[in-house]
């Protein structure tokens, strides 16, 4: 555990050896099935595969970064980037929500299985499960290092948690944990989330109620309650910023007033979550069939 966070060549390292990530992967899996979630060397093997899939998308192998990243070489020579990884041009982000990843291998081996389907619902199931506070921050730091990318593999395990796992519940479920950091990564996992438009309707409809309670009424606390209500802020500005009917329900949620005066705090210590509030309600005016509505 303590390796896996020794840096990029530490983990080139270890999702090399051998076998590795695959015993890590099979501890879990039996944990799991003997019901036994809340033990400390399940909560060491999730913490090694958070890690290891840290910057995941940036360190891939070679031969998999072509795999993944080939349908993108069609693109035309107008927007060329620098490497794979780079793309920053409109048209790249266009196609990056629709290029799917190659087709799941039924038996994935080392470092396939980090964003492989069958680890993605170990890590929903432990949050599900656990009530092991650093195996459920693990989990959810794994998916939020997985979605953190711009390329189609944090689009695809975006899809995945959402529609094909139905992991929402068990997401929405540790924004009302009273442990802040496992709070503030589940916000993180969502606001990645909600950067892909075709789920934002469903993440709308599942947490965005649950997001607006948990916001603070006024802009007060320690650093990291600041960032978790700066990371809210900006999900439901991804959330509503091109859906008027997601407006409409944070409003009918009783958002307004809270993001108003988180807005207005200028201390220093809240200014990053007084700015994000005032981008989201820069956002909210600019659908004007709503403004009768917000006056009111």
């Amino acid at each position: 555990r303590n390796m896996s966070s020794a840096g990029p060549e530490g983990r080139k390292k270890m999702r090399e050896c051998d076998g590795l990530i695959d015993s890590l992967v099979y501890y879990i899996q039996g944990a799991i099935a003997d019901h036994e979630p809340n033990d400390k060397a399940t909560e060491n093997c999730v913490c090694i595969l958070h890690n290891l899939s840290y910057q995941l998308e940036m360190e891939l192998p070679e031969s998999y970064a072509q795999s993944i990243y080939m349908q993108r070489r069609n693109i035309s020579s107008n927007d060329k980037t620098p490497g794979c990884f780079g793309t920053r041009s409109r048209k790249v982000k266009e196609k990056q929500q629709d290029t799917p990843l190659p087709e799941e291998k039924s038996n994935p081996r080392g470092v396939e299985s980090l964003w492989h389907s069958t680890l993605i619902r170990i890590y929903l199931s432990l949050i599900a499960k656990s009530t092991r506070n650093y195996t459920q921050e693990a989990s959810l730091g794994a998916l939020q290092n997985l979605t953190a990318g711009s390329g189609p593999m944090p689009f695809a395990v975006a899809r995945t948690v959402v529609q094909k796992a139905n992991g929402l519940p068990s997401i929405r479920a540790m924004l009302h944990v009273s442990h802040p950091t496992v709070k503030k990564t589940a916000v993180s996992l969502l606001r990645n989330l909600s950067r892909n438009t075709s789920l934002q309707s469903d993440i709308a409809r599942e947490v965005l109620p649950d997001l607006v309670s948990v916001l603070p009424e006024s802009a007060q606390g320690s650093d990291i309650v600041c960032e978790t209500t700066a990371s809210i802020c900006y999900t439901l500005y991804n959330l509503t910023q091109s859906s008027s009917h997601n407006a409409r329900l944070l409003l009918s949620a009783g958002g307004l007033p809270k993001i108003i005066a988180i807005s207005m705090n200028d201390s220093n210590m809240f200014s990053k979550a007084s700015r994000a509030a005032s981008v989201l309600l820069y956002s909210l005016w600019s659908h004007s069939d709503l403004h009768s509505a917000y006056k009111k």
